[in-house]
């Protein structure tokens, strides 16, 4: 295989820091540009894999668009590396996203809401605009992580559920106006990260007796997935997911995706 370019968003951890290591690891050299709020981590994986490899933009993504028409925001600095450096662009995880305020509507705060909907929505809104051009050259990919939240409800994610399903219906969306490009949003299942944690720590109050209860069984029984698992899915996707799987929202496991399973 070719060295491919590939940008990857939310790569300091969990289920992108996995994407990582699997891409960096592979013989054919593909060079990466990875994304994430904190710096550390991605200049932890630059110095293992190389600077001639990997490009780092650490930033936030609550600030996807710039206030200056002169400078480029986020999302188009994270392309023009991969144009400028690495000479084109061949696939693009889009990973990253945050959970948000677990609030039940009514308590709400609108602010946050806005910013939560700029991270996981409006950013990747503004990926796909700089990147598709330059993807629709390299007949791409574009892989989402998305959530089994996006279609089915539980007490106190109302953001974070509401744009996963949007985050779908843009995939849906790349599939039907893009035939040159492949798009796909996988479900990655429970996976024991981060995110987890944090439900367990912060918001059982929240989520209610019964939901509270199934995460802290799967965490207690085992059940939670290593970030591998769905995460390498998703790199062999980036790679070389089949067009007819475009548009399409799979769980990391099924039969659909078997070839891409370990």
């Amino acid at each position: 295989m070719s060295s491919k370019t590939i940008i990857l968003t939310g790569a300091s951890r969990g289920i992108g820091l996995a994407v990582a290591h699997y891409l960096l690891r592979l013989p054919a050299s593909h060079n990466l540009i990875l994304l994430a709020r904190s710096q550390q981590p991605l200049q932890q994986l630059q110095e293992q894999y190389g600077a001639n490899r990997v490009e780092i933009l650490a930033g936030d993504f609550a600030a996807s668009h710039s206030s200056s028409p002169s400078l480029l925001s986020l999302p188009e600095r994270a392309v023009e590396v991969a144009l400028k450096r690495f000479g084109g662009l061949d696939g693009l995880v889009v990973n990253h996203g945050t959970l948000g305020p677990v609030t039940r509507l009514v308590d709400c705060d609108l602010k946050e809401w806005r910013e939560g909907v700029e991270v996981n929505f409006i950013s990747v809104l503004a990926l796909l605009k700089a990147a598709i051009p330059h993807l629709r050259k390299t007949h791409g990919k574009i892989i989402f992580t998305s959530s089994g939240a996006a279609t089915s409800a539980t007490t106190g994610w109302g953001l974070y559920g509401s744009t996963k399903a949007a985050l779908n219906h843009l995939n849906m969306t790349v599939a039907l106006e893009e035939p040159d490009i492949t798009s796909i949003s996988i479900r990655p299942g429970m996976v024991d990260t981060q995110m987890q944690e944090e439900l367990r720590e912060k918001h059982m109050d929240v989520l209610g007796p019964a939901d509270g209860q199934r995460f802290l069984d799967a965490y207690n029984k085992g059940k939670l997935l290593k970030p591998e698992q769905p995460g390498h899915v998703i790199a062999k996707l980036v790679l070389d997911a089949p067009q007819e799987l475009s548009g399409k929202f799979l769980t990391w496991n099924v039969p659909e995706l078997a070839a891409f399973q370990e």
